[in-house]
């Protein structure tokens, strides 16, 4: 459990959420094997679907500083090297490189104890995520809250900690600052007090305590998305042609290999709102995406790492409920190599997903690639196929200009903002060529030689 603080208050026990650096407030339980509902494209009509089978940067402070937040101490990206013509593949919306997939709502939701509502439903319609922010949560002891699924497949309970470690004199001190939950997959949240004790000599007033919801963050709809896109061929500057990509689930006996490879990807959400793609290196807890997504402890702290977020058939419109960790710690971080190695939270609940290796060798001109990535934030899709299908996803040079002269390679494999951060697979090894940040067509990654030469003390 992260860092807690209790308050005493007379009889009664109360848990606060304190704002400061030292003082976080809750455990943190996620249903990790359990099927989920949540359709991307319309969550409202959702079916369930049941899959079978320290470092640079600041140290990680209290967990839910406000969404839409860039991280503190961030510094211009590097530009390109000379003749570079392709930009980072999420400087769409924001200097920061990431693109925003979500809106920051506020509102006035309060359960209570003195009579007042135990159950809050917020829904969005055509939401794709719906993420509670806590503006304050004083509890009895034993009582918790829960923020879930209409289903209740999907549910994340935050709860007192067994022991106080801090003792007020006689007042109850409500959080300086809130605290952000783990989003929900689809339209619908549903916050629950769950009252479990009550004490037999209070000295507080019963309307001091409680729990209050005062923002949402939501993924933004179908038509919002649309709405946002810019007119004419600058939203297709990475699809280079006709979109070859697919759903990763449409390779699942086509390309049991490339298949297997995507289960190692994670949608990134940073800060509630932003959206990168990060992947699981090797078997220790190591993750990667690019510096450009986010380059410091802070980020990665606010950070979700969605696993298993795929579509249940080809083509189709339900997805697996994803399996949903927190990050932790930035481990070492390149503005050049455009490359952030990060650490997670409750590790054991991804390592059934696997790992990617990178490639110590430079591939070669013409060698087939693939590439799984959430453009867009979509669930997981891979461009590129093998053989005589592989069309334009091959190495057209391998030693292309990035933020450095000859350091990334470069390739016509079809991405979108949020692809930032995906690994470049070869055919040839299956292992990591080149780590994806550049669009324009030709498109382009960091290549995985130096990414790994950068990065191997720390993997």
């Amino acid at each position: 459990m992260r860092r807690t603080v209790g308050i005493i208050v007379g009889a009664a026990t109360a848990l606060a959420l304190a704002g400061t650096a030292g003082a976080t407030a809750w455990a943190l339980t996620g249903r990790d094997q359990s099927p989920d509902v949540g359709e991307w494209r319309n969550p409202s009509t959702a079916a369930v679907s049941q899959e079978r089978g320290a470092a640079p940067g600041v140290a990680a402070p209290g967990r839910g500083a406000a969404a839409a937040q860039p991280g503190p101490g961030a510094v211009p990206a590097p530009q390109p090297a000379a003749g570079r013509t392709g930009t980072p593949e999420d400087a769409t919306t924001k200097t920061t490189g990431t693109i925003t997939v979500g809106v920051v709502e506020n509102v006035a939701r309060l359960l209570g104890y003195g009579g007042g509502a135990q159950t809050e439903t917020i829904r969005h319609p055509g939401a794709s995520y719906v993420k509670v922010h806590f503006a304050k949560m004083l509890l009895m002891p034993g009582d918790y809250v829960t923020v879930s699924d209409p289903s209740g497949e999907e549910s994340y309970r935050y709860e007192a900690p067994a022991l106080l470690d801090q003792v007020l004199d006689g007042t109850v001190a409500e959080s300086a600052t809130g605290r952000w939950a783990m989003s929900i997959t689809g339209d619908t949240a549903v916050v629950e007090l769950h009252r479990r004790s009550l004490l037999s000599q209070i000295t507080a007033p019963l309307s001091r305590l409680g729990v209050g919801v005062d923002r949402v963050a939501r993924g933004k709809t179908a038509q919002e998305r649309a709405a946002d896109a810019p007119a004419g061929p600058g939203r297709e500057e990475s699809v280079c042609g006709g979109d070859q990509s697919a759903d990763a689930v449409c390779y699942r006996s086509s390309d049991p290999v490339a298949y297997a490879r995507s289960k190692a990807i994670a949608r990134l959400l940073i800060n509630g709102t932003e959206l990168c793609t990060g992947w699981r290196a090797g078997q220790k807890n190591r993750m990667v995406t690019n510096n450009h997504c986010f380059d410091n402890s802070g980020d990665a702290y606010e950070t979700e790492v969605w696993f298993n977020y795929q579509c249940a058939r080809c083509g189709g419109y339900d997805v697996f409920r994803p399996t949903k960790v927190w990050g932790d710690r930035v481990l070492t971080t390149d503005r050049v190599l455009d490359v952030t190695v990060f650490t997670v939270e409750n590790f054991a609940a991804v390592q059934r997903f696997g790992y990617l290796i990178l490639d110590p060798r430079r591939p070669a001109k013409g060698e087939e690639l693939y590439v799984p990535q959430h453009p867009a934030g979509e669930p997981t899709r891979i461009a590129g196929e093998k053989g005589e299908r592989a069309g334009n996803c091959a190495v057209v040079d391998n030693a292309y200009d990035g933020y450095a002269r000859d350091s990334d390679v470069s390739y016509y494999c079809d991405t979108e903002g949020g692809s930032s951060g995906s690994p470049v697979l070869s055919r040839v090894s299956n292992r990591v060529v080149a780590l994806h940040h550049f669009g324009g067509c030709p498109n382009s990654g960091v290549r995985g030689d130096l990414v790994l030469a950068k990065i191997r003390n720390v993997l």
